[in-house]
């Protein structure tokens, strides 16, 4: 009896080392990439009022995982002040879109590596976009998830664009922060660090382990 336990203890021990050795070799995700855009004069209106918060046009995206992309940019856009509401009472509209993109090194398929943001060569407000680069090396032979988060503040009533913002990074697939509940909270929590930003300056937040 007093030698199986000790067996028991040993096989224990090596589980639990084997479980520390597993959680030490996965890379850190990040640091999220982040580059926001505000337009002239709009400091004011940003940050108040009320706002309808949707999925960008022209996206697929829909169901669980784009829900928590959402639900996680009106957190911080109430943590900011504004109160969410039906598009009909809004002020604002919040268009929200999502990439995801899984780099696979071992078979060399990739994703894009940059996305649009904001406006075409630096200018505020076209659409089209300042490509905002995000590493893929990551490390390791191991697939690595690139998450993306946009988010366009806009005058409901104008249809103006107010402010135009995107994170983005990259995480090993057995990373937590690779998960879209994680890694929703992580990419809005940054996209909003220091709200409304510098218009055109790009920053790098780190994430949470």
């Amino acid at each position: 009896m007093q030698m199986k336990r000790h067996l028991k203890a040993i096989l224990a021990s090596a589980a639990a080392l084997a479980t520390l050795s597993a959680c030490a070799t996965v890379p850190r995700a990040g640091p999220a990439e982040v580059t926001r855009f505000v337009a002239p004069a709009a400091t004011a209106q940003l940050g108040q009022g009320t706002i309808f918060i949707e999925t960008a046009p022209g996206l697929g995206n829909s169901g669980m995982e784009m829900a928590a992309y959402k639900a996680a940019v009106a957190r911080e856009l109430a943590a900011q002040g504004y109160r969410e509401t039906s598009r009909a009472e809004a002020d604002q509209v919040a268009q929200v879109s999502l990439e995801r993109v899984v780099n696979e090194p071992l078979t060399g398929r990739r994703g894009p590596v940059s996305v649009g943001v904001g406006g075409s060569t630096g200018s505020y407000g076209s659409g089209v976009g300042v490509g905002v680069g995000i590493n893929l090396g990551g490390g390791g032979p191991k697939d690595v998830v690139t998450t993306r988060l946009g988010v366009m503040i806009r005058d409901k009533a104008a249809g103006t664009s107010l402010w135009e913002g995107r994170a983005g990074f990259f995480a090993d697939t057995r990373n937590d922060l690779a998960q879209p509940a994680r890694s929703a909270d992580a990419l809005a929590d940054a996209l909003f660090e220091g709200f409304p930003g510098r218009d055109g300056e790009t920053i790098e937040v780190d994430l949470p382990e």
